[in-house]
């Protein structure tokens, strides 16, 4: 790409849309990856022990993750309907910001309260998604998908950082900032995340346009809509690409959730300092935001399918190398390893798909995406969960990804570059 098409393709609507990645990634690397986890532990559930922990963050992420399988491709049918998607993002957007801020409120020992707040913002959060990855079709030409979805996930990765950096801050010298302790700080991070989440999905709302159908959203539509779910199955049934693409994509992206969602508790397990852990998933996204970038100028010049191939490897790689690790400073360069692959292969992932769905239904389309997302963030902590009951090492549980990386890799192979409906 040169000069004179960089400038082309970062045109307002495109950095508006890919800035909604910039807002609701600081809720995915500070609330998901670190903040809940750890206070889940330490501060709502403290004096409970580990097991009983685990268990309820576990259930409740599969809860959030059955709600959005269910309801994703109908909020995509919808939205296509009516051409409501930004409006649908929007609103999501503000509640999952509500949600999120609502939980600095939560006191010592309220982990019911605190789980049902996670669940709505967990819910929102990926709800919001099925419509921000549809748009993607409206802010750029199907040749850049790969750049645009990149800069999206590098974009988020910069801010998430970014906000996270400043809790690590705050975290580190609660006094400088008028907290009389860690546990104030971290309330107060939650306020932030949903104060930064509703303040930067501002711009998508009224810098992106979206193309509208004629169709009226009325209480018909919206009833028919689920029983279209059966009708957007069989209508991805009929494309060979999408299938393949899908199945490989369901197991390698369970795959590369897996590792994001146990990094804490893996660290935990092998007796490291928090400090490390939260400075190790900081490291992540910093380096995960000049890396994704980068993923998607190659991809732009060399398809996403090799991008893709090469983050499979990698991720192979590390849950080998994971057997053998023992010291922190393995694992930060586990970290900086997988930062550099993780926004990629989520990135590259989005925008082959993009070009393999039939242009006239992206809504549709993508809920189901989202659906088959959500259906894999099941998968490898499940294979994870049955793995540590026979084998009580952390180190040996990791294992049991490799099929997904290499079977979904497989699978990607056996795609063809060819949009759905075209021969």
């Amino acid at each position: 790409m040169n000069l004179e098409q960089l400038s082309a393709v970062t045109n307002r609507r495109v950095l508006a849309w890919a800035f909604y990645d910039w807002a609701n990634s600081a809720f995915a690397l500070s609330v998901l990856a670190v903040l809940f986890p750890l206070f889940l532990g330490s501060y709502w559930s403290a004096g409970d022990s580990g097991a009983e922990v685990t268990q309820r963050l576990a259930w409740i992420t599969a809860a959030s993750s059955a709600v959005v399988c269910i309801v994703a491709p109908v909020f995509g049918t919808i939205a296509d309907k009516g051409g409501y998607r930004k409006r649908f993002l929007f609103v999501f957007a503000l509640i999952g910001a509500a949600a999120t801020a609502a939980l600095g409120a939560v006191g010592q020992g309220g982990w019911p309260l605190a789980l049902a707040l996670y669940l709505f913002a967990s819910i929102a959060f990926y709800s919001s998604i099925v419509f921000y990855d549809s748009l993607i079709i409206d802010v750029t030409e199907p040749r850049y998908y790969s750049f645009v979805s990149s800069l999206g996930f590098s974009l988020g990765y910069l801010g998430g950082a970014v906000l996270l950096a400043l809790h690590v801050w705050m975290l580190l010298a609660p006094a400088r900032f008028g907290f009389d302790s860690a546990d104030a700080v971290i309330r107060f991070a939650f306020v932030t995340v949903g104060a930064w989440w509703a303040l930067f999905s501002a711009p998508v709302l009224y810098f992106v346009y979206e193309r509208k159908n004629a169709a009226a959203v009325t209480r018909g539509v919206i009833a028919a809509a689920y029983r279209e779910l059966g009708a957007t199955i069989r209508a991805v049934g009929r494309y060979r690409n999408v299938v393949l693409f899908l199945v490989g994509y369901w197991l390698y992206i369970g795959g590369v959730f897996t590792v994001i969602f146990m990094a804490v508790n893996y660290g935990q397990r092998l007796g490291f300092e928090q400090q490390d852990l939260v400075m190790a998933l900081l490291i992540t996204n910093f380096a995960g935001f000049p890396a994704t970038f980068l993923y998607g100028v190659m991809g732009q010049r060399f398809g996403p399918r090799r991008g893709l191939y090469f983050a499979l490897f990698i991720y192979v790689a590390v849950s080998t190398w994971a057997v053998f690790m023992t010291e922190v400073w393995q694992f930060y360069v586990m970290a900086i390893i997988v930062g550099c692959v993780q926004g990629g292969v989520q990135a590259l992932s989005r925008s082959l798909y993009a070009a393999l769905i039939p242009a006239d239904a992206p809504g549709e389309f993508f809920g189901f995406y989202n659906m088959i997302t959500k259906l894999s963030h099941v998968l490898g902590p499940l294979l994870v969960g049955i793995a540590a009951s026979f084998a009580d090492e952390p180190q040996w549980v990791l294992l049991v990804l490799l099929p997904l990386f290499v079977v979904g890799g497989l699978l990607l192979g056996a795609v063809r570059d060819e949009r759905a409906g075209e021969t």
